[in-house]
């Protein structure tokens, strides 16, 4: 199939997870015999920090607007068998509303960031989506799964609601044997809503243990924050050294946004990648958890300080490093790039078939 993808970005992670999820998907895509383009808006905070600007897998191509991305493209989005439109991406209403009127195929709403999206509609922010397009779209593809598909197509009215989940490259991520720096590592870009979680389960018990090593890395944090001594800190870590980090680490701390918290069923990419590492997690709880991971067995639940000091401290070893296996030969199962593009290409083939006459789809 020819699939085209519009999405906040693939080239740079600075700022995102939008960025590791599309190279997997388009990865896995490729692999699997499809022509896949991916075009991105070139926007100055991306292309000072672009980590994968020529991709090994698909084609990518960059616009620098919307007048821009229709002279270039139109044919490619007309010719396309699947489109594919992001959330986030500039200016998404015109963007969505122009894909939808030229291409020929379906085209999905893949909606990385649900529940920010549903709250935005419902006080009528239209940054990237409105109620009208949703209607329109063929599919809503979403990171959040579970009753939030349910209320996707109950009061927005969206076509199709399907999950899909982010995934990881099990090629890229694996258990290596490396000295142990820290005891507790964190991987997230700062978000305000996350932060005290982070500061109760980490930063707390770091305080409480000065002996320990613990590491958080990512950006945008203030910079008048002030951390733990025995806190190191990562200001930008590209995708090139997650596998490093976390195989640093004897545990990594997974915190997730509020808003997923609420709608449940959204599973960090982070939780995949540290799990395909082997490294065992400590999370916060949401509904739906227990769906990805087995809890107490594939993955640990934290509600405090003492309790991430006690998991950190008290778990032997042979238990720690049991825990990290179970993780990964779950995500192995489940949860690769190859498993979430064979998942879309079931989507796009159900689609497709539902458009064709009947004698046709039958033929």
């Amino acid at each position: 199939m020819r699939i085209v993808m519009l999405g906040l970005s693939l080239t740079s992670s600075w700022g995102n997870g939008h960025a590791t999820t599309y190279r997997g998907l388009v990865r896995g895509l490729a692999k699997r015999g499809h022509d896949v383009l991916f075009l991105e808006r070139d926007v100055p905070w991306y292309a000072s920090n672009r980590d994968l600007p020529d991709p090994p897998y698909g084609r990518i191509a960059l616009y620098e607007s919307v007048r821009e991305l229709k002279q270039r493209w139109a044919r490619e989005i007309r010719d396309a068998d699947f489109v594919i439109v992001g959330s986030y991406v500039p200016q998404g209403v015109a963007v969505g509303e122009w894909v939808l009127s030229r291409a020929q195929g379906p085209v999905a709403f893949y909606d990385i960031d649900t529940p920010v999206t549903m709250a935005k509609l419902d006080r009528s922010d239209t940054e990237y989506l409105s109620r009208p397009l949703v209607m329109r779209y063929d599919m809503y593809l979403s990171f959040t799964g579970g009753p939030t598909l349910m209320r996707l197509q109950k009061n927005y009215r969206a076509k199709n609601p399907r999950e899909l989940y982010c995934s990881v490259d099990a090629t890229e991520y694996f258990p290596e044997s490396q000295p142990r720096e820290w005891e507790m590592g964190y991987l997230g870009t700062y978000s305000a809503d996350r932060q005290p979680v982070l500061a109760e389960l980490m930063l707390t018990s770091a305080q409480r243990w000065p002996q320990g090593r613990f590491c958080v890395a990512g950006s945008l944090y203030p910079e008048d924050m002030q951390w733990p001594a025995n806190v190191h800190r990562v200001q930008h870590l590209p995708p090139a050294g997650h596998r490093a980090f976390y195989n640093a680490q004897a545990w990594t701390l997974n915190v997730t946004r509020a808003d997923m918290v609420r709608a449940g069923y959204s599973p960090s990419v982070r939780l995949f990648e540290a799990a395909a590492c082997g490294t065992p997690i400590v999370t916060d709880y949401w509904p739906g958890l227990a769906e990805i991971f087995e809890i107490g067995k594939e993955i640990i639940v934290s509600r405090s300080s003492e309790e991430t000091l006690n998991i950190i401290r008290m778990t032997p070893e042979g238990q720690r490093r049991l825990i990290g296996a179970r993780a990964r030969a779950r995500v192995l199962k489940e949860h690769t790039s190859e498993q979430r593009a064979a998942q879309l290409e079931g989507y796009v083939l159900e689609l497709l078939g539902a458009r064709l006459p009947a004698t046709e789809a039958v033929g």
